[in-house]
């Protein structure tokens, strides 16, 4: 990636794509005139950290379904990001299955009637992991900057906890907020 600003806004990635639509981080590249992918790097079963399991609202060694993805773009490591899902929402469904979902999973999320209406994001940086480092492409002294996402519908049900790790170079995140009133 160019080490050009690279503002990044969250909503389009909180909102269910039409058919046919690219997905949020497709067309946020296309946007920067590259091309956006991810590869599935992993689906299954597991048991999340404590944060991520209070996050999601479920007890200590309870399991979570985590989708982890590689980021790309112009086929470079831009991001890692592990996605989690209470086992209540995510059996039996695309979600943990190891395959992409057509449009996306909060897409799924919204047919499933778990359409994600409050967001918390937390964002830091951090010293990268080795294998962080190593798949992003990282020098020894370049740290990362991390996004925590938990995602909730009206009633305030968590659906997903999002924790990505991303390369630092040129990157602003923006927040654009509607307060109802």
């Amino acid at each position: 990636m160019e080490s050009s600003e690279w503002v990044s806004i969250a909503t389009p990635y909180l909102t269910p794509r039409s058919s046919g639509d690219l997905d949020a981080w497709s067309a946020e590249a296309a946007a920067k005139g590259g091309v956006g992918s991810q590869r599935l790097l992993e689906v299954s079963e597991v048991v999340p950290g404590p944060e991520v399991a209070e996050a999601l609202g479920i007890d200590p060694g309870a399991r979570a379904v985590v989708r982890r993805r590689l980021m790309l773009f112009d086929d470079q490591p831009v991001e890692l990001t592990d996605s989690y899902y209470p086992l209540s929402i995510a059996l039996g469904t695309a979600l943990a299955e190891p395959h992409k979902i057509k449009g996306g999973a909060i897409t799924l999320l919204g047919q499933l009637g778990y359409l994600p209406v409050k967001v918390r994001e937390d964002v830091y940086t951090r010293q990268p992991s080795e294998t962080e480092r190593v798949t992003l492409g990282l020098s020894d002294h370049e740290w990362v900057l991390g996004l925590s996402r938990v995602s909730k519908t009206g009633d305030g049900r968590p659906v997903e906890v999002s924790v990505m790790a991303m390369v630092p170079w040129g990157r602003r995140l923006r927040y654009e907020l509607s307060i109802d009133r």
